[in-house]
């Protein structure tokens, strides 16, 4: 399928690195040994060699094996087949996942089989087409991601020099890189989630193409457009992986933005994507509405003022502003409804927050979008944005005691009686 050469490669037995069995989790070592002594050849590879190398944490364990999904399938009972494009064996240990993958081949010339199917513009379709262990190092992406550490003698094994991009902390595809991301555009994606999140610098040669070619995402589905979208920018190193997005023109294929975009707007996802990472870092929930929410709020800003320049009342305008952003964000990646609805939802509050109406202030205090909505707007406050004191009113109004709440809002209902009297005395005059 590409050109990247398969050379002899290196072997770096267990004296000279720093993998330990009592780094990698027990499930997974239950898999490298079980396939081992069903005489399969085993080896845990990809992130979590690479990872380990570094001396992090892995998030989980990947394996690749010579045995076919059924072979595996066949020894371990808590083995479940899936996917289609990918064929893939998941073992089971309770919420524990250890996947595990045959090694993938060439594909023919012809680039049609019924194993693998390849578009006319290189993109692989369909890739169940087996090899060795040669052939499937050839077929990953970056070589820091093409380790294999070896269960049958505890050692590493290096083709494309891995170890020295780990070492001048690199991302350096294999083969030829427009081809490689031909073949699968969600790699670009992979060269920013990987320098974001380790924080290395993406090879020259590897970041060239990704400008020109960033429009062939959109040949990827929806459904993984959107999840890798979510690995980006939810995972700890937002704000990164958005800033690098950016400087490779990819940010427009994944984020839907405004007809003008400002500096304000730029502010603003990154401050948003701060406060995310930062949830992360504090093992705190993140939500997936919220981040989008932040994303999308420009193109939803400038959605409303259309249709109130075209006539439409208050309420209507806001309704349509929402459902107008969320078509134009699902032409790119599409936001499953469990997540739409709250993001339109945040949005919609932002005007009832924000005009703190008395009678339904203790009623919005208990909407179930409230804490959102309210974190919202104290963001948008944090980013420059002009939304007068309702901030401190309702930090001040969730803090105060139930008795102490009728203090607050009566200059709230005196305030607007006066305002009531007042157009009412216009009115007389007129």
């Amino acid at each position: 399928m590409h050109d990247a050469v398969i050379s002899r490669p290196s072997i770096i037995p267990r004296a000279e690195h720093c993998i330990s069995r009592s780094d990698i989790s027990n499930t997974a070592l239950k898999v490298l040994y079980g396939l081992k002594e069903a005489g399969f050849e085993a080896y845990l590879v990809g992130g979590g060699v690479r990872d380990l190398l570094l001396g992090l944490k892995p998030k989980d364990f990947d394996v690749a094996t010579d045995a076919r999904p059924e072979q595996v399938k066949a020894t371990f009972r808590n083995c479940r087949l899936i996917g289609r494009r990918f064929r893939l064996a998941h073992v089971y240990f309770g919420r524990d996942i250890i996947e595990v993958a045959t090694f993938r081949g060439a594909h023919a010339e012809s680039g049609d089989s019924a194993a693998g199917v390849v578009s006319a513009n290189g993109q692989i379709l369909r890739d169940n087409v087996y090899g060795d262990r040669d052939e499937d190092a050839a077929r990953r992406d970056f070589s820091v991601n093409a380790l294999y550490y070896n269960i049958a003698d505890f050692s590493v094994i290096d083709y494309f020099g891995g170890i020295e991009d780990l070492a001048r902390r690199r991302i350096r595809m294999i083969g030829d890189a427009a081809q490689r991301y031909r073949e699968d555009p969600v790699r670009m994606l992979r060269a920013v989630r990987f320098a974001a999140k380790l924080g290395f610098d993406i090879d020259p040669d590897t970041a060239a193409p990704i400008r020109d070619l960033a429009a062939t995402l959109l040949s990827v589905p929806s459904a993984r457009r959107f999840d890798e979208t979510l690995k980006l920018l939810l995972s700890g190193h937002g704000q990164a992986s958005y800033e690098l997005l950016g400087r490779l023109g990819l940010d427009h294929a994944l984020i839907a933005s405004p007809q003008v975009e400002s500096a304000s707007t730029r502010t603003f996802h990154r401050q948003g994507l701060a406060n995310t990472d930062e949830r992360v870092a504090a093992n705190k929930p993140v939500s997936p509405a919220f981040l989008f929410a932040v994303l999308l709020w420009p193109v939803f800003e400038e959605s409303v003022a259309r249709e109130a320049a075209a006539g439409a009342e208050e309420y209507a305008s806001l309704m349509l502003g929402a459902q107008t952003a969320t078509r134009q964000q699902n032409e790119l990646a599409i936001i499953p409804k469990r997540f739409a609805l709250p993001m339109q939802e945040i949005w919609t509050l932002q005007s009832r927050l924000e005009q703190r109406r008395s009678r339904r202030a203790l009623r919005l205090l208990s909407h179930p979008r409230f804490r959102a909505a309210y974190d919202f707007l104290a963001m948008r406050e944090a980013a420059g944005e002009a939304v007068g004191d309702s901030v401190a009113w309702w930090t001040d109004l969730q803090q105060a005691h139930p008795e102490q709440r009728k203090d607050l809002l009566e200059p709230e209902r005196r305030g607007r009686r006066r305002r009531s009297k007042k157009r009412q005395a216009v009115a007389d005059l007129s």
